[in-house]
């Protein structure tokens, strides 16, 4: 799976939640600034050259629909994140968000119990 950019992640979030559409949903949906209609069409281009989504001719224009999972995206991603940036080691990461003080002990109880039972969510 390749990676994606920052405006090709931004436009899969949009894409995700929508489940698939048309690019001038996905335009509406967008945060501010906006990008440009074209700029997205080609955003969404790439994404379906690159095997993220699907397109199919209604008409004279595309309805897109996701091929990948948001969640599968999520964990192959955070795979790459923390084997690139700490040493492939889970502790690392949550050891660093601790020393920048980004975590909270009270977060890490919460996180030890979700372990321990086995939860997901």
């Amino acid at each position: 799976m390749e990676k994606l950019t920052q405006q090709e992640e931004e436009a899969m979030q949009v894409i995700w939640k929508r489940g698939g559409g048309f690019i001038k949903e996905f335009l509406d949906e967008m945060g501010q600034p906006k990008p440009p209609y074209t700029t997205l069409a080609s955003t969404v281009k790439n994404l379906e050259k690159k095997g993220y989504l699907s397109g199919e001719k209604i008409g004279n224009t595309y309805r897109y629909k996701p091929l990948i999972e948001e969640e599968l995206y999520k964990k192959r991603f955070m795979s790459g994140f923390v084997s690139e940036y700490f040493r492939n080691s889970y502790k690392e990461l949550v050891a660093f968000f601790a020393r920048e003080e980004q975590i909270s002990a009270e977060d890490l109880k919460e996180i030890i119990r979700m372990i321990e039972n086995k939860e997901t969510k």
